[in-house]
């Protein structure tokens, strides 16, 4: 770590999120600045390319060639730079690697999974190299989970100020989103669903909403779950899940964990989308409820999932246009409540498709606070991006990633 040259350094750079990454990264922080950073990957020949497209200023851009699988190539990647930024998923299938690399070597490491059946294993396996050489692994650093951390994060503090305790309840709903899916997610959200099909016992993990928090947690209070058509009173509609927040609650919980059970130790937290008003908002809701029921019953079984990946989903490295991308957004709302029954509402949005315009900026911002906002004496471990890096993060997010944070009265 402190003979490396560079910042950070992207891998999987030619993939479809890689490439906007890099492309963000290059137009806000330049080639040749303060943030030293290169690009990895497999293939010289795509990594050149993508550097060619980014224009004459990245001539000098660094190109690094490490294949995921090959840790000798890895290690030698790891020694170059103080941050790994990984776009390359499914992380179930291909991301292991890296993560133990990087653990071996303390170099900090964040990602943009939402797998929630691979990251355990992560932690089971690798948190004790990652404490014992200082790197910091930071996963869940896209629109799952940033924007529904960074979320309570906020709200907390908002609470804290006003009424000079946490919210011990907070449910975030959907207002509206707009964006597209792209192969690489869409490919591992049907691997958890094909692992979850055939182990009894993976699927007993992912029904646990604190399966991500340390052994000696000790929450133990119900958490909600709407996996049905909800009437939502706090606005008035009706709600129906939301497919992230299998994910997101999990993310949010291990925070409270990490900071001490900051939110409390009976902390209560769900998701779900929005879906309208009367009769109409419910009978979108029952079909929210039905779309994504038979979606991942397809995905568990071999044959549909077959048909699904041959005629139905996009395939890996495809996703939406640059326009799509710009031209999506999402709005999320927190509602909090404190033991006393003080309220407190907070609106997040993001410019940008969810899970890639967005995604890249938040990725990116994470990848530079973990490479310079973090204390030398932070220790090493397995953190989510709330609990590493907190009011920096926020202070990026809200600066540079079109990420706003307000409050409503």
């Amino acid at each position: 770590m402190s003979t490396a040259q560079l910042d950070l350094v992207v891998f999987g750079a030619t993939s479809f999120v890689g490439q906007i990454l890099v492309r963000y990264l290059t137009d806000t922080f330049g080639t040749d600045g303060d943030l030293k950073w290169a690009l990895a990957g497999r293939s010289r020949e795509k990594l050149e390319q993508v550097r060619s497209e980014l224009g004459s200023k990245a001539v000098t851009l660094p190109v690094i060639v490490a294949d995921a699988a090959d840790e000798d190539s890895l290690r030698q990647l790891c020694q170059q730079t103080r941050v790994v930024v990984s776009t390359v998923g499914p992380y179930a299938l291909y991301g292991e690697p890296l993560v133990k690399v990087c653990a071996d070597t303390g170099t900090h490491y964040c990602d943009l999974t939402g797998e929630v059946q691979w990251i355990p294993r992560m932690i089971s396996r690798y948190e004790g190299a990652a404490k014992a050489s200082g790197a910091r692994i930071v996963h869940c650093c896209g629109f799952d989970s940033i924007p529904s951390d960074f979320g309570v994060f906020f709200l907390q503090q908002q609470a804290q100020a006003r009424f000079g305790a946490p919210c011990t309840e907070v449910k975030m709903r959907v207002k509206a989103a707009k964006g597209g899916a792209s192969g690489g997610t869409v490919a591992s959200m049907m691997n958890v669903a094909r692992e979850a099909a055939s182990d009894s016992a993976l699927r007993k993990q992912l029904s646990n909403p604190y399966a991500l928090c340390p052994p000696d947690h000790g929450f133990t209070v119900r958490q909600a779950n709407v996996s049905t058509p909800t009437f939502d009173a706090d606005f008035d509609a009706w709600a129906g899940p939301f497919v992230m927040a299998g994910i997101n609650t999990r993310i949010v919980h291990r925070s409270n964990a990490l900071m001490g059970n900051a939110y409390g130790d009976n902390f209560r937290y769900d998701e779900a989308m929005l879906t309208g008003k009367g009769f109409s908002g419910r009978m979108k809701a029952l079909g929210l409820t039905t779309g994504t029921g038979a979606f991942l019953a397809a995905a568990a079984l071999a044959p549909s999932r077959w048909v699904l990946e041959k005629f139905v989903v996009p395939k890996p490295g495809e996703g939406p246009s640059p326009a799509a991308q710009k031209a999506g957004f999402y709005d999320l709302r927190f509602v909090g409540k404190t033991e006393s029954g003080a309220r407190l509402q907070v609106r997040v949005t993001g410019a940008g498709d969810p899970g890639y315009g967005s995604t890249a900026k938040l990725l990116g911002q994470a990848a530079v606070s973990l490479a310079k906002d973090i204390a030398d004496d932070v220790p090493g471990g397995f953190w989510t991006p709330a609990s590493l890096m907190g009011d920096a993060l926020l202070s990026r997010l809200s600066s540079a990633a079109d990420l706003t944070f307000e409050v409503q009265e």
